[in-house]
């Protein structure tokens, strides 16, 4: 229950849905609040009870519940609280990034789904556009959800025609944007992305609708006028002397483990080109940002040298403002956590259905249940986390019973971050000083809470119960 709105998680994104009967967004808002209790694994893990598994069915089967009307709800959710949540001169990240959802298993939607891992498997590009409140971090939710089925293209397709075709998965960069609506006012919004946005049709769009991004290069474009004689991006900016060092984190890899970098800073302004080979629909008219590149000089024995070079049209004048544009680029983790709790954390993936109107409405609803993984380990992460009583953000009963096991550890009014620091060492976190607990850690103690307050209401139950006779 959220302390300040009076309403739940699932009140707040579904309580207003239209799905033909006031009696359905209601019991879809009442199913997701059961489902944040057990979030994990299968359907009917998450929804134990029969009846509410068969409501839950029962609903997707309905065809008025699509997987828009449920993202609708939710994105409007997200909205409503990045227009709350920001004083004068803040900024909200909005994170675009896809995953690949695997429904291989499912051999009855096989040719309903598209292609994904190189061709062999079936099911989606889902491509995700989360906003993040960029300080104090706090994951606001999902502005935008991209179902895209990836095109069977056709051998020897021409620049002209792959330029023409509506399905170009180049283009889901532009459509996150364009779905995660207009910025609110007194704010910034940037759109924050990998280097596989970087394509000149992207950044012309963000110019063109005065929209605000920071992205990581991949190409070496051309530059309309040289910049100390260079004529190319990235030996234009490689000239640029350090005005800065920072230490960033290095994300792990499936070959190598997660490492602080001390990195140097430089910038400039530069003026793109456009390619010489029209890729998309834009302009033939150069464009105008900045440059800001991060690279480690001296990495580890054996690492790979970090060297980040982002683009922007976000006004770099200083170095404050270089080292700003990457603490941006480096949020966009943030992204990479969420799809793995969408996999890892609510089993996106092991949805059983035989109809992809059934099955695409599911994931809407499981994808918005993910965000509130992240918002866990946020709520602890606040500023005033130390200052504020847990009950402000979790229920009574939730306190009462992990104050109860701890006994005077915890005491009987902890502090939020007291809570979940608790919550985590159930979920295995040994509560070191240097390593904050992450949503997995979160999580997995969550469950344990959740069982613990099962049993709990379960005691009282039976003990009203033998009270009355």
């Amino acid at each position: 229950m959220d302390a300040k709105l009076g309403q739940s998680f699932g009140q707040r994104n579904f309580g207003g849905l239209d799905l033909g009967d006031k009696r359905r967004s209601r019991r879809l808002a009442t199913l997701v609040d059961t489902m944040l209790k057990h979030p994990g694994g299968t359907l009917p893990d998450k929804l134990p009870n029969p009846a509410d598994l068969e409501a839950f069915y029962e609903l997707m089967r309905r065809p008025i519940v699509t997987h828009e009307r449920i993202m609708a709800g939710h994105t409007a959710a997200t909205r409503q609280a990045m227009s709350e949540c920001l004083p004068d001169g803040g900024v909200i990240l909005i994170l675009h990034d896809a995953t690949e959802l695997d429904y291989s298993t499912l051999k009855s939607l096989r040719d309903q789904l598209g292609q994904i891992g190189g061709g062999i498997n079936r099911g989606y590009i889902c491509h995700n556009s989360l906003a993040v409140l960029a300080h104090p971090q706090r994951v606001l939710g999902l502005t935008s959800q991209i179902l895209h089925h990836r095109a069977n293209v056709p051998k020897g397709e021409t620049v002209a025609q792959k330029r023409v075709r509506e399905d170009r998965e180049s283009l889901l960069w532009i459509q996150g944007a364009q779905q995660s609506g207009t910025n609110p006012q007194n704010c910034l919004c940037v759109d924050v992305s990998d280097s596989l946005s970087d394509t000149f049709e992207y950044l012309a769009y963000e110019d063109v609708s005065g929209r605000f991004f920071v992205l990581r290069s991949r190409e070496n474009r051309k530059l309309n006028v040289s910049v100390n004689g260079e004529q190319y991006l990235y030996e234009a900016v490689r000239k640029q002397s350090s005005v800065a060092t920072r230490e960033v984190l290095v994300q792990a890899t499936t070959k190598t483990k997660a490492r602080k970098a001390i990195v140097h800073v430089s910038f400039t302004a530069v003026e793109i080109s456009p390619p010489g080979k029209r890729l998309g629909e834009y302009k033939k008219q150069p464009l105008r940002m900045w440059a800001v590149r991060a690279w480690e000089p001296h990495p580890p024995a054996g690492a790979e040298p970090l060297e980040w070079i982002l683009l922007t049209n976000v006004l770099v004048l200083n170095a404050d403002h270089a080292v700003q544009r990457i603490e941006w680029y480096e949020d966009r983790w943030i992204i990479e956590d969420y799809h793995k709790g969408m996999k890892t954390g609510c089993g996106i993936e092991t949805l059983q259905f035989t109809s992809v109107e059934r099955l695409e409405p599911a994931i809407a609803v499981l994808s918005t249940l993910t965000t509130t993984l992240l918002q866990m380990r946020d709520a602890a992460r606040q500023p005033d986390a130390d200052q504020r009583p847990a009950t402000e953000v979790v229920a009574d009963e939730y306190v009462e019973v992990l104050s109860a096991y701890y006994g005077t550890r915890l005491g009987r009014q902890p502090s939020i971050l007291k809570f979940y620091l608790h919550v985590a060492r159930l979920g295995g976190h040994q509560n070191r000083k240097d390593e904050f607990p992450g949503w997995i850690t979160l999580w997995r103690g969550w469950m344990k809470v959740e069982s613990m307050v099962a049993g709990y209401r379960l005691a009282n139950h039976k003990t009203r119960k033998s009270t009355l006779t």
